[in-house]
């Protein structure tokens, strides 16, 4: 017989969440949303981010049409 799981991965994670300041929960949106907006521009310019490329259409340089 073997042992179950004596943490509870979700409930630990609810537990740390609902304790934080809301200087981390801002970060962690902070960060994502950046990774969003990251993968984006990727998928827009052809290529990542300081990578050159011949089959880039645009540039990263902080401004696009929105």
């Amino acid at each position: 017989m073997t042992a179950g799981p004596s943490i509870d991965p979700a409930q630990l994670l609810h537990e740390h969440l609902a304790q934080a300041s809301p200087d981390l929960m801002r970060e962690l949106l902070t960060t994502f949303v950046n990774a969003l907006l990251s993968a984006e521009a990727d998928a827009v310019c052809g290529a990542s981010y300081g990578v050159r490329s011949v089959e880039r259409v645009d540039a990263r340089n902080g401004y696009r049409h929105r």
